[in-house]
């Protein structure tokens, strides 16, 4: 292969991309910046940066029978050898590649050491035999390419590495990222311990990357979705930069000759490169939008030129970016912001050119029954390096904006543990007692329709339906006495029976099983509306005989009053004298005679009762849509505290006419504005009763609980609870010595404990530490 030229002038170039084989998994590039290495399961090849285009010049997948050392996770170019590579199978084989070999196959060596796949390799930035390998199996690899085995072996304590880099400005130090979101710090002469341990991610740290001109600057990526910088100079790492992306971090790459800019690109999700003003975290500087597939591999083509960025993804595509043509999401960016805040209190960010001439016109308007807005101008600063807009924000108080009803209610209100009717009444009486009046109707509301009994007391208790003894609450429509005067006497007037005829169909109930009353004669109406004591079974009176319908049945005609005629039959006497007229003419038989005057008395006493004879209330279910309603109408008007209360407490009787992002939503906003006001008992009973099973899980992750030894001060594992240093027990109770096992209970100066009730008879008559260390003890 040839010798690559070192380059001498400016790299020069454009935007270009080439298609691959297969999807890549890692890229690098040589020293002289004028190739490029693509590797991935199905590929493994040597691009040629030309003017314009790639040009490919090596294939390293050769024999007729590729093994599993062709297939990589990871590889790396040595900076100081132009002919050598390294890759990192996923069969746990480190190899190393020989571009000088004459032959075909440029295979070198085989490190077969790891016993699962190797995640990253990485080459010391000026020895060239050193080479560092970390794996799946947690264990770390220092290999002398002069010999066959390994010359170092360090233990992580934990699952899997995922990243190993030598520091570039500290000859024999280098930092692993794992799994448990640890970060550390290796010295190669010493492989027995690590020099530090931090917690650097809630969850995996994915990447990390020293910088190129700090010594002490580490950058790391976790599944957290966030970009730390830890300055690493000081005792104890901190951290100086935090940025936020939208998804699990892939790779992190400091850009060259820019001090606070970072590259990254996202594991899942996103498919954009973006780079970072550390400075900045809240918008990136530049993005980089052509990959249609996740981004695997970026890598910054010459260590001193901060224009040209090369990215491999899954989408089979090796591209060369030029910094000049990415995007630059500030000229996008809105240039106004509005916010509420806790106490309800409005600001609202814009240009100062806005925010001036607003003010000018707001001198003759008249202010509402708010404070006039306080304004905040931002100096300009000539030594920031983003562009200055000159921004005015202003600030609305409140008036009356006491959130006193809000803390109240999430401590009173009752969510479970009691039966629904006692909820409501006890959450309607803490809205009552907060004045909140509408509120308090509503819990009320939710109570009658989900919990009431629905009946109506009886006129008269003896009278009774069936075998099941109900009391007949609808006796009081067929009460003469409370009927008007005026119907009761015309309707007796046009009975050619009497007032028998009227009694008995109305009162009594030895009429009713006469088989001569032939089911009320002249009237169309079915018999199956049957009144007073019966014999039999009680599902006969309340069920209709389907299979036998009424002869009459398709003669029957609707009254003219679908609704019980009440006062209007009183006022206007006229109406009953036409109904007196019509039966007395002879062109109307007797049948339709007795149907026309029996018309006002049963429109009124027999569509009263129709319904309730079947069901006595309608089902809960029938409200559901208006409880839907009713619960967006308060999310909308701000108070989800009320919406996400009621859900928990209904339960499945709501949550299937709501869909579940709009329930995770009232949840979510819920939560935070509990957390906000640092009600997290609250907080986390609703997370725990919350239907949703994305909020559920949100007291199920990221918490971590951290214990340093109380002999050493060093952290513990989490194998168990003697420290692998000292090796002492860490849950020594200080006042019996014993193990503690159930509540421990320690000082959070010295970090002595014990049992609770230990402690606490120890504490009444001491005020030092039970462990003899002269501690002046303090526990809440």
């Amino acid at each position: 292969m040839e010798r690559m030229a070192r380059v001498t002038t400016a790299l020069t170039g454009r935007t270009m991309f080439c298609h691959l084989d297969a999807p890549a998994n890692a890229i690098s590039v040589c020293r002289d910046a004028a190739q490029v290495v693509v590797a991935g399961r199905n590929i493994f090849k040597i691009y040629s940066m030309e003017e314009d285009h790639f040009v490919e010049k090596l294939n390293l997948r050769v024999g007729r029978k590729p093994s599993l050392n062709f297939s990589c996770a990871d590889v790396v170019w040595h900076q100081m050898d132009d002919n050598l590579l390294a890759t990192a199978a996923t069969n746990g084989v480190v190899v190393t590649w020989n571009l000088g070999k004459p032959s075909r196959n440029k295979q070198d060596q085989l490190f077969t050491e790891h016993k699962r796949t190797v995640n990253k390799v990485c080459f010391h930035p000026t020895e060239v035999y050193m080479l560092l390998s970390g794996s799946q199996d947690g264990y770390m690899k220092c290999f002398d390419l002069r010999k066959k085995d390994s010359v170092s072996t360090f233990s992580g304590q934990s699952e899997s590495v995922r990243d190993v880099q030598f520091s570039i400005r500290d000859y024999f130090t280098f930092a692993a990222t794992f799994e448990n979101g640890n970060v550390q710090l290796w010295d190669i002469r010493r492989p027995d311990r690590c020099e530090r341990m931090f917690t650097a991610h809630n969850g995996p740290v994915f990447c990390c990357d020293w910088h190129p001109e700090d010594r002490g600057w580490l950058a790391t990526g976790g599944r957290d979705k966030m970009v730390k910088v830890w300055d690493m100079n000081t005792n104890r790492a901190k951290e100086i930069y935090c940025v936020q992306t939208i998804a699990s971090v892939a790779r992190v790459k400091w850009r060259p000759e820019r001090k606070y800019h970072i590259g990254t690109c996202s594991m899942m999700v996103d498919h954009n490169i973006y780079v970072w003003d550390v400075r900045r975290p809240f918008i990136p500087f530049a993005t980089f939008e052509e990959h249609k597939d996740v981004t695997t591999g970026i890598i910054w083509r010459h260590m001193h030129d901060p224009s040209f960025l090369l990215s491999g993804s899954k989408d089979s595509t090796l591209y060369q970016h030029i910094f000049r043509d990415a995007r630059r999401p500030i000229d996008r960016a809105n240039p106004e912001g509005l916010c509420y805040g806790l106490f309800g209190d409005l600001a609202f960010a814009a240009k100062e050119s806005l925010i001036s001439s607003s003010s000018s016109h707001d001198s003759n308007r008249k202010p509402y029954d708010r404070r006039h807005p306080i304004f905040f101008l931002r100096r300009p600063d000539p030594t920031e390096q983003f562009e200055n807009i000159s921004s005015g924000l202003s600030v609305f108080e409140a008036g009356g904006g006491d959130m006193g009803w809000f803390v109240a209610t999430a401590e009173r209100y009752a969510l479970a543990g009691r039966p629904l009717a006692e909820l409501c009444d006890h959450n309607a009486n803490v809205a009552r007692d907060l004045n909140r009046w509408q509120v308090a109707q509503t819990w009320t509301m939710l109570r009658i329709i989900y919990c009431s009994p629905g009946t109506v007391p009886p006129a008269n208790p003896n009278h009774s339906l069936g075998k099941s003894g109900t009391s007949l609450p609808l006796l009081n429509s067929f009460n003469l006495k409370e009927l008007p005067s005026g119907i009761v006497g015309e309707s007796r007037l046009e009975h050619s029976k009497g007032d028998s005829r009227a009694d008995s169909i109305l009162m009594d109930p030895a009429a009713i099983n006469n088989d001569e009353n032939e089911e009320t004669e002249g009237s169309d109406v079915p018999a199956d509306y049957l009144l007073g004591d019966v014999e039999g079974d009680e599902d006969e009176l309340y069920m209709m005989d389907q299979e036998q319908p009424h002869t009459e049945e398709q003669e029957y005609v609707l009254p003219q009053e679908g609704f019980p005629l009440r006062h209007e039959i009183m006022d206007n006497p006229s109406a009953l004298d036409h109904l007196q007229e019509k039966a007395d003419s002879p062109h109307v038989s007797g049948n339709e005679a007795e149907t026309v005057s029996l018309t006002p008395v049963e429109s009124f006493s027999l569509i009263s009762i129709s319904h309730a004879l079947y069901e006595n209330r309608l089902p809960s279910d029938f409200f559901s849509p208006t409880v839907r309603d009713m619960l967006c109408f308060y999310a909308e008007q701000g108070d989800v505290q009320m919406a996400a209360s009621v859900l928990i407490v209904l339960g499945d009787r709501i949550r299937k006419e709501i869909d579940e992002q709009t329930q995770e939503h009232w949840f979510t906003s819920y939560i935070d504005l509990l957390q906000r006001f640092k009600l997290w008992n609250v907080s986390n009973q609703v997370i725990k009763l919350s239907t949703c099973s994305s909020i559920n899980c949100l007291n199920q992750a990221s918490t971590t609980l951290h214990v340093n030894c109380s002999n050493c001060k060093r952290p513990m594992s989490n194998k168990g609870w003697i420290c692998d240093r000292c090796r002492q027990c860490a849950s020594m109770c200080a006042v019996c010595h014993h193990v503690v096992k159930g509540l421990f209970v320690w000082c959070q100066g010295c970090c002595h404990g014990g049992h609770l009730q230990h402690i606490m008879n120890w504490m009444q008559n001491n005020c030092y530490c039970p462990a003899g260390c002269g501690h002046v003890c303090e526990y809440s």
